[in-house]
């Protein structure tokens, strides 16, 4: 697998989990806010976690911050549009669902020559 399809691969994982948390948790959300925070969510979370965090800090730490990093930029969105909201809940979700997905995903890309980093 090559960088651009783990990345895609990446935005897919993320995808999903925007859909449980502000589809179904929250309910309601456009889904063009919630395709539009995936690929926010995924282009920081592996501009930050995966090429700054991950090597500098290791897999757990860089999980942990891009499950965070994630609910910030869905808390973020929230502020800028009235059509996406969030809750508590979703929020936490989002975060836990991004955070173990993350784990998983740095472990594949430490084991494989073919993925930057």
């Amino acid at each position: 697998m090559t960088t651009w399809s783990a990345l895609i691969s990446k935005f897919a994982l993320t995808l999903l989990f925007a859909v449980i948390a502000f589809a179904w948790v929250a309910g309601g959300n456009p889904w063009s806010w919630i395709i539009g925070l995936a690929l926010a969510a995924t282009a920081l979370n592996y501009l930050l976690g995966d090429l700054a965090i991950l090597p500098a800090a290791g897999n757990l730490i860089a999980s942990i911050a891009d499950g965070g990093l994630a609910a910030l930029t869905a808390y973020i969105f929230s502020l800028i549009s009235g059509a996406f909201r969030v809750t508590p809940a979703s929020l936490l979700t989002f975060a836990v669902l991004v955070a173990v997905g993350e784990f998983f995903f740095h472990l594949y890309l430490q084991r494989n020559p073919k993925v930057s980093p």
